[in-house]
């Protein structure tokens, strides 16, 4: 990703040279993304029909949370913002109708029911839905009004999308060197000067990126960089995945990344045009790695037999600063979370538009080196305290895994919202502050969601009319059912291409 984003940046005024080893594999997989890596594709001129066949890719309207309330309930956070009534939200006028029933999401958004439904958030003909809804009756509230949130991000297969970018990016001058780096030679002012490989010598550069995953070969180990843990309020720290074939024509493709909660952690379900990637995200103070891969299987049942698992051992939290001397780590290597809500990709797309704002010359002014660690590490810290977020306002609390999520510290700034927010809902003015990926509607989706922290409506609701809102509630409920009998399915839309 980071060569084929500088080389459509910067064309032949800088050279690329990505060196990867044979021998050592990648993670692969992280699968899911925000709808905010449709830039990245559109930066290098990639259409969907291009690039989502050859990955096995898919939509993904939001993140479909089971057994986190308890069990056998579950919530969608969509991508789609709020719509307003008279100033306040449609979960506003929720929560003050006394929440009719549990399903907020289904309600106050349409991406429930299309996740419910198996739908495409695209016609046959590739026109987007959100076009069905543009000769909307005039009222006191329209999706304009408020800017629409983008409804879909991606999952592929990490391994096909790396292969399509090393082409894409060869295929623009940048040089693929398949070999071992064996070391990290350092300057008289400590700056890398080159990297030393078993058989293609010494390579030599200006700046150096270090996509060497958890291990951080470059920036922790070369440049003694610290990490910083984030264990002390996210305790998983290992998963184990699988990738199960599965007959998607039989079993449909549902639009959304599934995070089922388990007794030491969570299992992702993210449905590829072909195959299912599945992993136990879990905590080791909590359950053994045997343990947790025989969760898996029984979770996924009989076509789990004869898989083989791959077991990860999981670095949570950041290198203290992401770019040092000539050398920005991007990725694993400068920080991750777990992948609750999909952000490993986001932050390799993050770090690198970053990089590519804050370029230097040959002056290396310093003051570039520390804006750009200012937003990466602001970036990562806002999505732990929205990870947080998760577990302590889950009201699930059926054994010590679940019920040390009560107790575990958390950040003091997100207890100071929280506080807030159980008589007002999260708005912008009251969610983490710097950029993170998430917006004010994010967070209410999970505190309505949740069920673990008691809230209040807003008093000021008991005194205004609320006919506009009904209306408008009824008006997002017809086009919800519109929509689930006009759109195809997601299996059907992306057939087509095959």
């Amino acid at each position: 990703m980071t060569a084929s984003y500088l080389s459509a940046a910067f064309g032949e005024r800088i050279s690329v040279t990505v060196v990867e080893s044979a021998r050592v594999g990648t993670i692969g997989v992280g699968e899911a993304t925000f709808s905010t890596v449709r830039h990245f594709f559109e930066y290098l001129g990639l259409s969907e029909e291009t690039w989502m066949p050859a990955c096995n890719a898919t939509y993904k309207l939001g993140i479909r949370f089971e057994n986190w309330r308890a069990p056998g309930h579950h919530f969608y956070h969509p991508f789609e913002r709020q719509r307003v009534v008279d100033g306040f939200t449609l979960p506003d006028w929720w929560l003050a109708d006394g929440g009719a029933t549990e399903r907020f999401d289904k309600e106050c958004f349409l991406v429930g029911t299309l996740c419910d439904t198996m739908r495409s958030p695209r016609h046959m003909d590739g026109a987007l839905f959100e076009g069905d809804l543009t000769d909307r009756p005039a009222g006191r509230s329209t999706l304009a009004e408020q800017g629409t949130q983008f409804p879909y991000a991606y999952h592929f297969d990490a391994a096909l999308l790396a292969d399509f970018l090393r082409d894409y990016a060869v295929a623009r001058g940048v040089l693929h060197v398949v070999d071992d780096v064996v070391h990290v030679a350092r300057d008289e002012r400590g700056w890398i000067s080159h990297v030393a490989t078993r058989g293609s010598g010494d390579l030599a550069g200006d700046l150096f990126v270090d996509c060497t995953g958890f291990r951080g070969l470059l920036i922790n180990d070369a440049l003694d960089e610290p990490f910083e843990s984030y264990q002390d309020t996210l305790p998983n720290d290992s998963a184990v995945a699988l990738r199960v074939p599965v007959d998607m024509e039989r079993e449909g493709l549902r639009p959304c990344t599934t995070s089922t909660a388990q007794a030491a952690g969570w299992i992702w379900t993210i449905p590829l045009f072909g195959r299912v990637g599945t992993g136990y995200v879990y905590a080791r103070d909590y359950c053994t790695p045997e343990e947790a891969e025989r969760t898996l299987r029984r979770f996924v049942g009989p076509a789990a037999d004869d898989l083989e698992a791959n077991h990860i051992r999981m670095r949570i939290g950041r290198s203290r600063r992401s770019w040092v001397n000539n050398c920005v780590a991007v990725g694993l290597s400068s920080g991750f979370v777990e992948p609750l809500e999909s952000t490993g990709i986001f932050f390799i797309q993050h770090a690198i538009e970053q990089l590519v704002k804050h370029f230097p010359d040959a002056d290396w002014d310093p003051a570039l080196r520390s804006a750009y660690n200012t937003l990466v590490n602001r970036c990562m810290d806002g999505v732990r305290e929205f990870l947080v977020l998760h577990y302590y306002g889950a009201a699930r609390a059926d054994n010590e895994y679940w019920r040390d999520t009560k107790t575990r510290k958390i950040p003091d700034s997100l207890a100071e919202r929280v506080e807030q927010w159980r008589t007002k809902l999260p708005h912008p003015e009251s969610v983490y502050p710097h950029y993170h990926g998430f917006e004010a509607y994010s967070y209410v989706c999970m505190v309505l969601g949740l069920g673990g922290i008691p809230l209040k409506p807003s008093p000021a609701l008991r005194m205004l009319d609320p006919s506009a809102a009904q209306r408008e509630f009824r008006l997002l409920a017809t086009q919800a059912e519109d929509l689930r009998r006009t759109l195809p399915s997601q299996y059907a839309y992306f057939a087509q291409f095959r």
